[in-house]
């Protein structure tokens, strides 16, 4: 085969790929539920790096032990407080502080489980947590979504289900986030909208928000309605997250300490993240905020177990730095990557899941949110990192869900993936056989061991176009953020939804009716 005729011998290889699908899907259970298997599941081989050592992963401990019983943490709830007042805890009722006995935190911390199996309508969706499994989360939370072709613009429930239908398309997802926020849906009844379309348009592990004690209540109701199952059943086997962040510096508010305590009562995950900048809600040294950090998420966390020994949660990071001449939020910066690295090694110091984040502050789609996002990723999952938050579509440091950055993400997600498998070492891979074939001087395309494996040999990319300049200028020198546009919309315009059984999106839908009838939640309640 000729070096010219490589590209058109790359793009039958993936018309064959392609032309091949239907047939192993139909020999492949999983194939046939849309799954691909190979993005399921997912186990990191490679042992967690260590930024610190040991003895001062200590000091760090050693430090968050002494914020918690000198300092303390404000309790803004007070049945928050009369918790931690009845568990042993010191209440300042004046200062709403609370401070611990270091052994009553880490008893409590002790009693949560080390690891975690969320459970879907599709078995094959479920997801555990823990050890070196390794689950990756779309973006959660902007107020903005931005495309190429209609720009940046607030967050609407059309833009929000668009993105749903995105992260239930692409396999190396395991976790849906918030998305964006749909401004166009009234807060009270935002909560209603966002959760059946999250029910209707994937069957992944959803996540909740935690915005008043009604929102809580309803949006977990209807995540029981869509897997068809007992509220026994729904206790006893975690649906569905939330993420709960303490107030940076030392402080929890009253909506993320009754999330707290609602996702416990009820047996879902709570995902326990401080968001610790450094030089801003945190000491401006790494260490001096993630000793903040651990204190603020040890607290949380035994609030808990407090309420229900044994409750499913996660030990959450999130500390980066800022950028000291402007107070902006950096992300991706080696600083970033530091304090992933220690917090998971504090996470496996209290043998708890573990969650991190792919995260940037680039305003576009462009080359600084690839590398940012890719350092982020490696703090993650060389850090030992069970779920991977934000993974993909984060963009502007948080304010938007950008389309085109989703796909550019996913390509980065599955590349990992790939990387987690490991290559085969056996006789046939040694490739002996075909050395001896093809001898000094020739080359490997057309030889039987290549013939016998290229269509499975390489992982088959989203998005790299691996051509030369000149054909890629005949082709439409088309670079890879308007490549991945092109995906994306094909994606949204071949969307098919899972499967649903009707009388379960009926339920679903009187359930919406009646409460958007009775005015929805009080989102003070």
């Amino acid at each position: 085969m000729s070096i010219a005729s490589q590209p058109e011998a790359r793009r039958e290889r993936r018309r064959s790929r392609s032309s091949g699908a239907a047939a192993r899907a139909a020999a492949a259970p999983e194939k046939a539920a849309g799954v691909n298997p190979a993005f399921l599941n997912l186990t990191n081989p490679f042992p967690p790096i260590k930024v610190f050592s040991d003895d001062q992963i200590e000091a760090i401990h050693e430090t968050s032990m002494t914020i918690l019983e000198e300092i303390g943490l404000r309790i803004l709830l007070d049945e928050a407080r009369e918790i931690f007042r009845k568990a042993g805890a010191d209440v300042d009722e004046s200062s709403q502080i609370v401070r611990f006995d270091r052994n009553l935190i880490l008893e409590a911390v002790a009693k949560a489980p080390s690891s975690v199996t969320l459970y879907s309508r599709n078995p094959l969706r479920n997801v555990t947590l823990g050890g070196n499994r390794v689950a990756f989360a779309s973006v959660g939370g902007p107020p903005n979504v931005s495309d190429l072709e209609h720009g940046r613009r607030p967050g609407t429930l059309a833009a929000f289900s668009d993105l749903l239908r995105m992260a239930q398309s692409f396999d190396v997802l395991h976790v849906i986030t918030p998305m964006v926020e749909p401004i166009d849906i009234p807060p009270g009844l935002r909560h209603l909208e966002m959760t059946r379309s999250i029910a209707v348009l994937t069957d992944k592990i959803p996540f909740l928000y935690s915005r008043g004690r009604e929102v809580v209540a309803d949006s977990l109701e209807m995540m029981r309605i869509s897997r068809g199952i007992s509220r026994e059943q729904f206790q006893a086997e975690p649906s569905c997250y939330t993420v709960i962040n303490a107030n940076s510096p030392l402080q929890l508010d009253i909506p993320m300490s009754k999330g707290i305590i609602d996702f416990a009562k009820t047996g879902q995950l709570m995902v326990l993240t401080p968001f610790t900048l450094a030089g801003a809600m945190a000491p401006v040294t790494i260490a001096g905020a993630l000793a903040q950090q651990n204190a603020e998420a040890l607290t949380g966390l035994a609030l808990a177990q407090f309420v229900q020994p044994g409750a499913p949660v996660a030990y959450g990071g999130f500390t980066s730095n800022v950028d000291m001449k402007s107070g902006a939020p950096a992300f991706g910066t080696p600083e970033y990557v530091h304090a992933a690295f220690a917090s998971g090694q504090l996470a496996r110091r209290y043998k708890l899941p573990w969650r991190s984040s792919s995260t940037n502050a680039s305003n576009a789609p462009d080359a600084q949110a690839a590398y940012e996002s890719q350092m982020s990723l490696w703090g993650a999952i060389m850090g030992g990192c069970n779920v991977v938050m934000h993974g993909a579509g984060w963009l502007e440091g948080g304010l938007t869900a950008s389309f085109e950055k989703f796909v550019i993400d996913v390509e980065m997600l599955q590349m990992f993936a790939m990387l987690f498998r490991p290559p085969p070492c056996d006789e046939g891979a040694l490739g002996l056989e075909a050395i001896r074939e093809v001898g000094p001087g020739g080359h490997y395309f057309g030889c039987a061991h290549t013939l016998e494996r290229y269509e499975n040999a390489f992982y088959a990319p989203l998005l790299s176009d691996w051509r030369n300049f000149e054909t890629w200028q005949e082709t439409g020198s088309v670079d890879a953020t308007q490549r991945a546009h092109r995906i994306y919309k094909d994606t949204i315009a071949n969307f098919t939804p899972p499967p649903l059984d009707p009388a379960i999106r009926d339920e679903l839908d009187a359930f919406v009716a009646k409460r958007t009838e009775e005015g929805g939640a009080d989102l003070e309640s």
